[in-house]
């Protein structure tokens, strides 16, 4: 399953909704935006393309598919250490 979603606050989150009830364990991609209204566009694009569309996006980034989850956590503790 592939699934788009736009978090206000990804740490907060915690798994809920969606997540939680399908269990999705792995995070593939990931993009950071300054704004909300951004953020929000790019889900959307995602979001109407393919899923043939999406793996392409991933396969651009992530090749090898591997959890990003660790990156992003510490991107985001480097981006509060600032």
């Amino acid at each position: 399953m592939i699934y788009s979603e736009e978090y206000g606050d990804i740490e907060r989150d915690g798994g809920s909704g969606f997540t939680a009830k399908y269990r999705i364990r792995k995070l593939v991609f990931y993009e950071r935006f300054d704004k909300a209204l951004d953020a929000i566009a790019a889900e959307k694009r995602i979001k109407a393309g393919s899923r043939r569309k999406k793996e392409e996006l991933i396969n651009s980034v992530n090749p090898e598919w591997k959890d990003l989850c660790d990156e992003l956590t510490n991107e985001i503790a480097s981006l509060r250490s600032q």
